[in-house]
């Protein structure tokens, strides 16, 4: 067996599967939380097995590896004998600047990189920073790749990446549009294309990546010529807890009104806004759809714009690559809220989208194709695999 070990690292979390590159199969999964904080745990689900659940301090990183690797060879609910049986290591980072337009090797120069990229993406760079060395300690001899959230945007064109704004501040400060999710967006695009039996470079396709955080990207023939999250994950999409686009002058006068320094006014626009901010219920999809049932006008509001936002993105995208053939539903809210799916694609009929309303609304977190017999538009969802993505492009580098 080719064994591939995927490894996304948050600041206090970090998620694994190990993947069986032979088949494409997982062989086992799992999750470590409250990494430095009280009551650690790793919750291990080896395939066929029933799932570990063990708590145990973690001071750091180190730590949290160091029980992975435990978990992964225990003798009861382990599933290799050793470290020998994972030929390599692919790990999620979020932001790789305008280094990387693909995945790379992790070298000394490329952690150097990773590091210089920290205040593009400081919530992020320094966790998968932590995850890398933290295998590299624990197994030295196992190569390593990073696979970079911002490395399938990294074609785009100038005139979609460039803001309005004087040009110095990209050639200084490379202030410009990275977006997020790629590998999101590529795993989708590319299955979609497998689904219809088609080729991707023949296909026009808007791919939604739904959730707590959310982008839509157009991939034009394989490539993603444009995305809705900018030089941050904040641009774009209203989301779960985060603004989307908004007019840059709201920014200051808030701070004068609610005496909010740069920290504080990130927090707001991260943290405190999005569907929660115009709800003031939850962030969750599932609670604004039962509040709005209850008659919560406020709840019902958020969903609106959310689908409102949404729906514009679509149709502007369809516009930059003139046209759209297939349109794609991933993510937590993508997969399984057909009433997202329904309201943002309600009124889009004279692109040529029609959704199956009866296809639509049995759809939860399955593949399937749920457009209209009539539509011109093939409309799939297609549940994300973000970490196969990072194993095949871990196994393509190191292992063949």
């Amino acid at each position: 067996m080719t064994n591939v070990l995927v490894i996304n690292a948050g600041s206090s979390s970090l998620k694994y599967q190990l993947i069986d590159m032979d088949t494409e199969n997982v062989i086992a999964k799992g999750l470590v939380e409250r990494i430095g904080i009280d009551h650690s745990v790793i919750k291990h689900k080896p395939t066929g097995k029933d799932k570990a659940e063990i708590e145990t301090p973690m001071k750091d990183h180190n730590d949290a590896m160091e029980q992975v690797i435990k978990a992964l060879t225990d003798p009861v609910h382990g599933v290799v004998s050793d470290l020998s049986s994972i030929k390599a290591v692919g790990h999620r980072v979020v932001h790789g600047g305008e280094k990387f337009s693909g995945s790379v090797v992790i070298t000394d120069e490329v952690i150097g990189a990773l590091k210089e990229n920290i205040e593009l993406a400081p919530l992020h760079n320094p966790a998968n920073l932590m995850g890398i060395a933290a295998c590299a300690k624990l197994m030295p001899d196992v190569p390593m790749v990073g696979v970079f959230d911002t490395a399938f945007h990294a074609k785009m064109p100038q005139k979609a990446f460039l803001y309005g704004i004087p040009y110095s501040a990209y050639t200084d400060y490379k202030v410009r549009r990275y977006g997020f999710h790629g590998t999101s967006h590529k795993y989708v695009s590319k299955r979609a294309a497998e689904m219809l039996g088609k080729d991707i470079k023949d296909l026009k396709i808007i791919t939604c990546h739904l959730g707590n955080g959310s982008s839509v990207a157009a991939v034009d023939g394989g490539i993603s010529v444009d995305t809705s999250m900018g030089f941050t994950p904040l641009e774009g999409l209203v989301m779960g807890t985060r603004s989307g686009d908004l007019d840059a002058a709201i920014v200051p006068y808030l701070m004068g009104k609610l005496n909010m320094d740069v920290d504080q006014a990130i927090n707001y626009l991260n943290k405190d806004s999005g569907v929660w901010g115009i709800s003031g219920v939850s962030s969750d999809f599932r609670d604004l759809w039962i509040e709005e049932g209850k008659g919560n006008e406020r709840a019902k509001l958020a969903l609106d714009v959310f689908n409102y936002r949404l729906k514009k993105f679509i149709g502007s995208y369809a516009a930059a690559m003139g046209g759209v053939d297939v349109l794609t539903f991933a993510g937590g809210v993508g997969e399984n809220d057909w009433d997202v799916r329904a309201h943002a694609t309600e009124g889009l009929e004279f692109m040529g989208i029609k959704i199956d309303k009866q296809k639509n609304d049995k759809m939860r977190g399955e593949e399937m194709d749920i457009s209209a017999a009539d539509s011109k538009v093939k409309i799939l969802v297609v549940p994300t695999d973000e970490e196969m993505t990072i194993a095949q492009d871990t196994y393509e580098i190191c292992c063949k």
